[in-house]
Parts: structure tokens; sequence; C-alpha cells
């Protein structure tokens, strides 16, 4: 794998093999090895391999396989790693998509495309998880609008032709019976389906609905399966025994042979975007994979993101309305609390208002469900000193520490560092510190001591950290085991709890607060599918929003569930300001322990791309939104253009190999989020 000096071509001979071998490094090029003679029948372009790289023993990808290299003097494969190729020719293909497109290498796009831990067993063939047949239960009757929708998909599906379809639906409007359905229609066709959720939250609920309907030829794909359970779903997708995959982002990538349908539910989630290199949208990726494959690609969501409503509008998507809940029910009341109005003058005393506190306790009396939001984890959000002021910081990344009851320390929710809460002020060594702000551990102690003989349960990432959580959260939710659940972001995605009639909002303002031009979008979408968990069986459904900013379009948008209203305010905002949808942003972020060097080579890095920039506006640079993070110093330039590929190009003219400009690595987050 180390190329030589030596520049001249090895000639052509019968019997010599040799790989281009791609490594999941930043480095835009391939390294060629020779195939001993005894593995040439066996090795195939998609499989992997180990071979020799300087010191190391490295697992490449073979990206191709030739007769010929410009180099004379090659080293040698030590293993085929794998019995089949883990990339297809068409993985192959998206892969190079992928590369284009993101500014990551090839041999990075191909590392995220399987799994690191996937092991090569003989026996995995014949293992196969507990055997489970489909439900006989009839499926449920479909309303005007389903049926409308679904004849367009199914047409689109037996004509083998890409189509892409917004399916823009309110909560409860059955647009997992619309999935059901499709799905169906795609097996008797000989395809198979990949199905995307945002949370891993969200799956044990979804496999169980997927599983009454097709058995066990469902395949879970997440991040917290083992290494053995990720092996055996491998193999059950790459053999065909199995032909759907339900699981989170990178299920995208899910070997599954002949696909005829990728279904994103809850399309509009930020966390379709990956946070490492190749930061990609699994939106954008199941579009191009749908482009490669001629399937079917439906983006479901209540609250559609922006850019994919864009599109419907400007018909590059097709748009499916599914305006009313099933079997006539209700959208839920929103009641909008003023809490300038509750709290003036008094201070603030609790979480809750008088109506919201009011509203629970007829809960608890009725013995019905409800479901509080408040999008902050922890128990206080700042340490602060009653004399001088000063907030308790990371001493590794300039953002404010945040106090967790279950572990009595300090937390930074960047870099994990912990510590115990000073006994005075660490900065003038007199005052005390006073815990300020709630988060979701405060709003479970007070629930708590509200209602002491209730059940009462928190969903957040520091509760369903460990593996089986999330089923285990979802099981006593469903069997009323839990009565008052308080939870982040996750409790507003996709839970269908008959019994839950109130959803209360504690902060409807956190995400307002960001210095994000997506403020209000995540506000209304938050809003909106929190709402949604209430009134999804036979009572009504009640939803109470405390708020500082009750005039905010967003705000108000969602209290009436009214996508257009907020659609109309948001696409304003946007065109006059020349921002997504109507052009692509890529963030580059310069990194480096000394802060001068960084703001310097960020400097530079900007006047270099603002030579050639041409159409491609040029920002910055900028402190990052933090500055910095463990440890590292980060600078931002922003580009701006109407198309990426040009963008992606003079980055890479700019940039050394590895991504790095003036010795310091930069990442390229195109489409950031």
């Amino acid at each position: 794998g180390e190329l030589t000096a030596s520049q001249a071509p090895l000639p052509q001979r019968i019997g010599v093999m040799i790989a281009e071998v791609r490594f999941n490094l930043p480095v835009d090029r391939g390294f060629d090895y020779l195939v001993p003679e005894a593995w040439r029948a066996a090795l195939r372009p998609g499989m992997r391999v180990a071979a020799p790289f300087g010191p190391r023993r490295l697992i490449g990808f073979v990206q191709q396989l030739r007769r010929t290299s410009r180099f004379a003097q090659l080293k040698t494969v030590l293993k085929i790693v794998d019995e089949h190729p883990v990339l297809t020719p068409e993985a192959l293909r998206l892969a190079t998509w992928l590369a284009g497109y993101y500014g990551c290498s090839l041999g990075q796009a191909y590392g995220c495309m399987v799994p690191a831990a996937l092991r090569r067993r003989q026996s995995l063939a014949e293992e196969r998880p507990d055997s489970e047949a489909p439900s006989t239960e009839r499926p449920p009757s479909l309303t005007t609008h389903q049926q409308r929708a679904l004849a367009q998909v199914e047409t689109a599906l037996r004509r083998r032709r890409h189509r892409t379809f917004l399916v823009h639906g309110v909560t409860g409007s059955g647009k997992t019976e619309l999935y059901l359905r499709t799905i169906a229609c795609a097996l008797a066709l000989g395809r198979s389906a990949i199905v995307l959720v945002p949370e891993i939250a969200l799956t044990p609920q979804m496999i169980d609905r997927f599983r009454a309907r097709f058995g066990d030829d469902v395949v879970l794909w997440h991040s917290r399966l083992t290494d053995r359970q990720r092996s055996v779903q491998w193999e059950q997708l790459r053999s065909g025994r199995s032909r759907i995959v339900v699981g989170t982002r990178s299920a995208v990538f899910a070997p599954v042979e002949r696909v005829g349908v990728l279904i994103l539910d809850e399309e509009h989630d930020s966390s379709y975007k990956q946070a490492q290199t190749p930061r990609y949208h699994a939106r954008d990726v199941a579009l191009a994979r749908g482009r490669l494959r001629g399937a079917v690609v439906l983006l479901g969501s209540a609250t559609p993101s922006v850019e994919s409503y864009h599109a419907a509008m400007q018909g590059r998507f097709h748009h499916l309305s599914l305006p009313e809940r099933v079997r006539g029910r209700a959208l839920p009341q929103v009641d909008i609390v003023d809490m300038r109005e509750e709290f003036g003058g008094r201070g603030r005393l609790g979480p809750f208002s008088p109506r919201l506190a009011l509203a629970l306790r007829r809960v608890v009396e009725l013995k019905e469900q409800a479901i509080l939001l408040l999008n902050r984890r922890g128990f206080a959000r700042v340490a602060q000193c009653a004399t001088c002021g000063t907030t308790v910081r990371c001493s590794q990344c300039a953002v404010p520490l945040i106090y967790h009851a279950s572990t009595r320390q300090l937390t930074c929710h960047y870099c994990n560092a912990r510590q115990p809460v000073p006994e005075t002020c660490p900065s003038c060594r007199k005052g005390y510190l006073r815990l300020r702000g709630w988060g979701t551990e405060r709003i479970e102690s007070e629930l708590h001591r509200l209602f002491p003989a209730s059940g009462i349960a928190r969903m957040d990432t520091d509760t369903t950290r460990r593996r089986e959580s999330h089923r285990r959260l979802y099981d006593a939710i469903t069997t009323q085991a839990i009565d008052l659940l308080v939870g982040t972001q996750m409790v507003a995605k996709g839970l269908d709890v008959p019994q839950v009639t109130l959803v209360g909002v504690v902060s409807a303002d956190t995400a307002l607060n960001l210095p994000d031009f997506r403020a209000g979008e995540r506000t209304f979408d938050l809003l909106t599918q929190v709402a949604g968990r209430a009134g999804r069986g036979d009572r009504p459904g009640q939803v109470i929003v405390q708020t500082y900013c009750p005039g905010h379009y967003a705000i108000r948008a969602a209290a009436m569930h009214d996508y257009q209203a907020f659609f109309r305010d948001e696409i304003g905002i946007r065109r006059r300001l020349a921002l997504p949808p109507f052009v692509h942003l890529i963030e580059l972020t310069v990194q480096g322990h000394r802060a001068e060097a960084v703001e310097e080579a960020a400097a530079a890095l900007a006047e270099q791309l603002k030579l050639s920039a041409g159409r491609i506006d040029v920002l910055g640079p900028a402190p990052h939104r933090i500055v910095r993070l463990r440890k590292t110093y980060r600078w931002c330039v922003v580009l701006k253009t109407r198309s990426v590929p040009p963008a992606v190009r003079l980055i890479r003219r700019v940039l050394r190999e590895g991504s790095r400009f003036r010795g310091l690595p930069v990442i390229i987050d195109v489409d950031p989020l």
C-alpha cells in the first residue's frame, strides 16, 4: 500500500491481479496491492481486505481489480476479510455520489456504509431471530385521503420509476398505515423496503406494528445493537431472507436487495443529519439511492422541513395531503399561557403555571396520562455565584456546566467532563453558588412532590442510555404503569398512546433563543409534534403551552395547527435573506489548540476561497457558535452557493490532502443544521 518513488508502469502480465484499495481515511486516493494467486478467483470489488499501510495493518475496501499499476513495487494483500462483497455495485455508485456531494474521501464514504464491527462468520447464515408470524387481523379501512395517496404511490411502484412523495399528514392521520400498504405492494412486486425513524425511542413501537403485519421479514437496525446482532441482521438482509429494515439514520445504507421503497418518517427531524464525517443527511442519501434503483421515496411528516415543502410546491416532489385524523378524531385544543402575565412582578415560583398545574391534577384524578416537554436535560441549567454573578463553566469548552441531581455533579453536555459542585464560587472565593433554571430532572422532582402516588418517569438521553431502555419505557407507558411522563424532544416523536389526554410544554422558548436561522422552524416543529401526542384515543386532548413570546409567528401557527401560515412567514424570511431552500450552505470549521493560529488560518482560508469563488459567496471568518470545544478552538467560514458540486470542487482545490489548511484540520459540513 505504500507507494514507491518509481512511476514506471507495471507491465500487463497474464496472472497478475492488482487491487485498488480505499481506506477509511481523509485521503482522497486509492492504493494498489498485489493479490496472491490463491485468492484471485475469490476477490471481488466491494470486499474488505487487510493490507499493510506504512508500519500499520489496516482494513480497506477493494474499489476495483486491474492488471496494471503505475507503480513498479507493490505490497501484497494480507487477508480477505469477507466471504461476500459488503458493498454491492449499487453501493459503490452511491458512495461515489456521497463523496462528491459531501466533500469526504471515497474511503470515508465506504466506511460509513459498513459497520466497523461487522464480522465474518460462516454460521451467521444459519442464524435467525426468533420467528414471528404475521398477524391475521384485518388492516384498518383507509380514509378517502389515504386511498388517493396510496393509489399514486402504487402506480409509481408498478412502473418502477423513481418518484419522491411528500406525505404531509396531520398527527394521527394514518401515515404509518400508508407506509405499511406501500411496503406490501413493494413486496408483492418482488422488491424490498427501508424504513427510517429519527430516534431509537421510536423503534419498539414501529417494529411492533411492522412485525404484526409482516412477521419476521422485518429486521431492526440501530446503534444499540450488539456486534453479533448487527452481523446477524446484516446477513439476513444481504442474503434476501429478510426484505424490510426498520431503523435509524444509518439504515439508509442497509444491504437490502432490489430496494423498491425508502420511507423517512418524521422527515423534518434533525436526527437524520450525521454529526461525523461524512456529514450526510439521510433524506438526501435516500433520494440518491432511490434515483439509482428506480425506487419510490416517501417523506412523511406533520411538519415537513421547509426545504421539502418548498420542493413539493415547486413540483420536484409529489405532494400527498392527509389533512384529517383517522376515525374523525379532532386535533387537540391548544392553550397559550403568557408567562409574562402569570409571573409578572412576583418572580417565578415554580415550573408550572396555575393552569397547567390544575390540568395535571385533573389528569391524575381521572386516571388518564399526560406528557410534559422541556427540551433541556439535567436538574439546573447554571450554577451561578450569588455574590459576583459568575457562572461555572467547563474548563475545556466555552459552555456553562449543567447540574445533574442523579450524579450530584456539574456536567458538560459536550465533552462529558464532570466535577462536584464547589462549596464557594471558584472565581471570587466568597459567594455561594445558586442552581438556576429548570431541566427535565427538576421537573420530574417537582412532579413527585405534587403527585407522590402517581407513576412518574423521565425520557431523555440520561434515562435511555442502556440497551432496551426505550423498550421498557414504551411498555410502561402503553400499559399505563406511567401516569406522567416528562422528557426532552424524544417524547414529541411518534408516540401513539391513546390514553394521553394532556400535553404540557413547560417552556416553548428554548429553541427560539438559539442563534440559528432555523429557530422558528424548530420551535414550530416541536410544538406541533408534541401537541399531536394528545387526544389520539376516544377522549379529547388538551395542550398547554407556556411561553414568554406568545406573539411569535411559529408559536401562533403551532397553536392553530396551521402549517401553511407558518410556511408563509418562514419562506418570506428565507427568501429575503437568501437562505435555504434558495441556496445551499457549506460550513468550513478550522480547528486547532492555539487560538491565534486558528483565527489566522480561518482568515487566510476565507481570502483564498474568495480569489476563485466566482458566483459563490464566501462569508466570514467568524468564531464558531461554540468557540472552544474539548480544548480545541474553532473558527468558521461559510459558503453560499446555488449548486453544491462546484463549491465542493473549489474547497478540494484549496485544502491540502487530509482536509487541512496551514496544517490545521478543516471540517466540511454541506447543508449544515
